[in-house]
């Protein structure tokens, strides 16, 4: 089965820049990107590391119906379908490279979203989990709220039904 995916982003090469989280944090705050407690919780955890060294990353946005998903899927669902189609998961230091190079995304959904569900606008970064706590945030998610370009965390639990609309980002090494 091939992807044809129809997101905002669609494909695209993103160079990783091999920068520690300090450098990436002070980056996104000269540049007035904002954060949500839970990405600046995820950014606080000694798990999430970064690489020294520079490599690229071809990255695939793509919906959940886009892998096949029909009435929506969850995560462990979304991610191992995408894996059988020959994507990877993202390494986790992707989301505040991404959100660096991604200024041009399209504004989100003003009002408050559904709760439990992912904001209009946004675009999630299938990464590592890398706690299984249902209270630890499992990655970012890129949005632009009223000109504002967020690099924010997200909670879900692995029961979460993500809805056939919302977009994911995936990935493969160059």
């Amino acid at each position: 089965m091939q992807i044809q995916p129809n997101g905002q982003l669609n494909t695209r090469t993103i160079e990783v820049r091999g920068l520690t989280k300090s450098q990436l944090i002070d980056i996104m705050h000269q540049q007035s990107i904002a954060m949500n407690e839970y990405a600046k919780k995820l950014f606080s955890d000694d798990r999430f590391i970064t690489s020294h060294a520079k490599y690229r990353l071809k990255i695939f946005d793509v919906t959940v119906e886009d892998l096949g998903f029909t009435n929506g899927a969850t995560l462990p669902q979304i991610f191992k379908k995408a894996i059988k189609l020959g994507l990877e998961l993202c390494p986790l230091e992707l989301g505040p490279h991404l959100r660096l190079e991604y200024v041009d995304q399209p504004e989100g959904y003003l009002g408050n979203p559904s709760k439990n569900q992912a904001p209009s606008g946004s675009i999630t970064i299938a990464s590592e989990i890398i706690s299984e706590d249902d209270d630890f945030p499992k990655g970012f998610y890129l949005r632009k709220i009223e000109g504002v370009l967020w690099l924010r965390g997200y909670i879900a639990d692995h029961l979460h039904v993500w809805n056939p609309d919302d977009h994911f980002v995936f990935c493969q090494r160059l």
